[in-house]
């Protein structure tokens, strides 16, 4: 069990991590920074669970875990991610 635990604790770090440089490599001024970290981190821990199940049925290899999360962290920030707002110049939000 606590095997268990610590692979989706290291899941949920790395994809927060993964998350993180998205942001980095943003460009800055934009709205809401802290949830490329969060959606980073929500994204790791689903990927170790679809792991998990794929570990179960099929016996998936352990290389597997990082490549689920680096592609679950990119799917949800890249094409499906959130549409942020840029803000003005006065740190506004546009109308």
């Amino acid at each position: 069990m606590s095997e268990s635990l610590l692979q989706l604790a290291m899941a949920g770090a790395f994809g927060a991590f993964i998350g993180l440089l998205f942001r980095v490599t943003r460009r800055p001024g934009q709205a809401r920074a802290f949830t490329f970290t969060l959606v980073g981190l929500v994204a790791g821990i689903t990927a170790y669970l679809i792991f998990h199940v794929l570990t179960r049925t099929t016996g998936a290899p352990p290389w597997l875990l990082p490549v689920l999360v680096l592609l679950q962290v990119w799917l949800w920030l890249g094409p499906l991610g959130p549409k942020f707002r840029h803000l003005g110049k006065d740190g506004d939000e546009p109308r």
